[in-house]
């Protein structure tokens, strides 16, 4: 139940600057974008998403996120496995904001290149990144190789999302782009059901790289069902120049300083020693210009309004991931769990995430907006502080997977209700970039907030689970129980911090 790579968490948010004509300020329900291939929009409102007119792009964009959604379940399911023979657990925090970090890059990249040429391109270029990364993760011979594929993932994953976010602006008239959020959501429950079982099955019996190596043969299918219908999609005189230029914009420029400063950060955090202060401070140097300019002026110090609606979201999406990310290490390294059990810990997360995310699509629930988002937030600080409990004496695992079904509904009410959100307070001529903003806030929190827990495990001896074999597996003198609190015991606070700006959404009164 990832946050960042998931399209579900911003399909609310899927209008991009390459949309068709803005909808006017105010405009009823039926004035909406143009639909595939010049129909009117009023033949759009009534076929659905899955009418004759978008059934095929529907399912093909359902099936690729349901793919997404299953790799993302799987590889949390199967990285203490991989770390562990890899002999890597002082890089595991690496190998989930090598993902992350690239991402960032990526989803910068895609606006542009969306802008200028179209979604076609940067969506199989994404796809085929992706695959690329997931072949190198599974073949890798060491923990160093491993991460660098999980990079190149991510950079993949980047232009996915952008480009699925800039086909639904283009394909969907806006009255069924909620529907077409709430299939994203459906499209999440089964992989994360079903995801942990299989990949701790295979990565048991059959070995952990499979987790990786199987998934890029699975998605030809899907994009061979969308190719026709992205070819009819609405077009739009292309900008001059290709990919050099796109790369050389000061917007993607900006993302690269603050992916690598993301990066140098979290490299120090992992070495305290003095010579960590170098890569510390140039980190710090490239990424707080970055970011005070990729995101809307006022998120760091909660503005009114947009601002922090975007610095919930990342504050969501990053305590979420961070947290995410070091369960299944701890049941299986701290109670011993096999890696299927301690996948399966967080399966209740995603089916509770979509009931969450119907919960506050229904009508009577506009009214309370602000509150949904912020309730969604308590309840996902709650769930975090309940999972360090395992780590005491007597206490049972299962407190772990009920905790994670809080958590999930709590995201399902933040994350949609915060999509809602940036549109109804964006103008129509600004709703692309905002909504860009919204996805770098979330690879933002996820990119930080891995990088801190990072450094909080190994500074509380979490790299000692390294050495110590069979007896961290089974709680012995090796294991390091603090390590884990740590991360949570400051994610937790993360969440309940960020539930405590919900009074900020709304701007002020003009």
């Amino acid at each position: 139940m990832s946050a960042d790579p998931s399209p579900e968490t911003d399909g609310a948010d899927a209008v991009a600057d390459t949309a068709a004509a803005p909808v006017a300020a105010g405009a009823a329900d039926g004035d909406d974008l143009p639909g595939i291939a010049g129909r009117s929009p009023e033949a759009d409102d009534g076929a659905g998403v899955l009418g004759r007119a978008h059934r095929a792009l529907t399912l093909g964009i359902v099936s690729v996120v349901s793919l997404i959604a299953f790799e993302a379940s799987a590889v949390n399911t199967a990285m203490p496995v991989a770390a562990r023979a890899l002999h890597g657990i002082e890089m595991y925090a690496f190998a989930f904001s090598a993902f992350f970090t690239a991402s960032l890059f990526a989803m910068a990249l895609a606006g542009e290149w969306n802008d200028r040429r179209g979604p076609l391109a940067p969506l199989f270029t994404g796809i085929a990144a992706f695959g690329a990364g997931l072949l190198t993760a599974g073949g890798a011979q060491s923990m160093g190789m491993f991460v660098a594929g999980r990079g190149v993932q991510g950079l993949g994953g980047g232009l996915v999302i952008v480009s699925l976010y800039v086909v639904v602006g283009r394909a969907y008239p806006e009255r069924l782009r909620p529907a077409v959020m709430a299939s994203f959501s459906a499209a999440w429950v089964l992989p994360v059901i079903v995801g942990p079982l299989v990949a701790g099955t295979v990565a048991e019996q059959a070995g952990w790289r499979w987790v990786f190596l199987a998934i890029p043969v699975l998605i030809l299918l899907p994009l061979g069902v969308m190719l026709p219908a992205l070819r009819g999609l609405p077009k739009e005189a292309a900008a001059a120049g290709g990919i050099g230029r796109v790369l050389r914009s000061r917007r993607a420029l900006l993302a690269l300083a603050v992916a690598v400063g993301a990066w140098l950060l979290q490299y120090a955090g992992q070495h305290p020693d003095r010579y960590a202060l170098l890569p510390a401070a140039a980190g710090l140097a490239l990424l707080v210009p970055g970011v005070l300019r990729l995101l809307p002026r006022g998120t760091f110090r909660a503005a009114r309004g947009l601002p922090t609606v975007v610095l919930m979201r990342g504050l969501a999406a990053g305590a979420l991931v961070a947290s995410e990310s070091f369960i299944p290490l701890m049941l299986v390294t701290q109670r011993g769990l096999s890696a299927t059990l301690a996948g399966l810990s967080l399966t209740g997360g995603g089916l509770t995430w979509a009931l969450g995310s119907y919960v506050q699509s229904r009508p009577r629930m506009e009214a309370y907006r602000e509150r949904l988002m912020g309730l969604g937030l308590f309840f996902l600080g709650c769930a975090i502080a309940a999972v360090p409990l395992v780590l005491l004496d007597g206490m049972p695992v299962w407190v772990v997977a009920a905790g994670w079904a809080l958590g999930g509904f709590g995201m399902g009410l933040n994350i949609s209700s915060g999509g809602v959100l940036l549109l109804k307070l964006s103008r129509p001529e600004e709703a692309g970039s905002n909504s860009a903003s919204l996805q770098m806030a979330d690879a933002l929190g996820n990119v930080g907030f891995v990088g801190l827990s990072g450094a909080l495990f190994v500074a509380f001896g979490g790299g000692a689970i390294a050495a110590g074999g069979q007896a961290a597996a089974i709680g012995g003198p090796a294991a390091r129980p603090a390590a884990f609190a740590a991360v949570f015991a400051a994610m937790a606070a993360v969440a309940l911090t960020g539930a405590c700006l919900a009074g900020r959404l709304k701007p002020k009164a003009p």
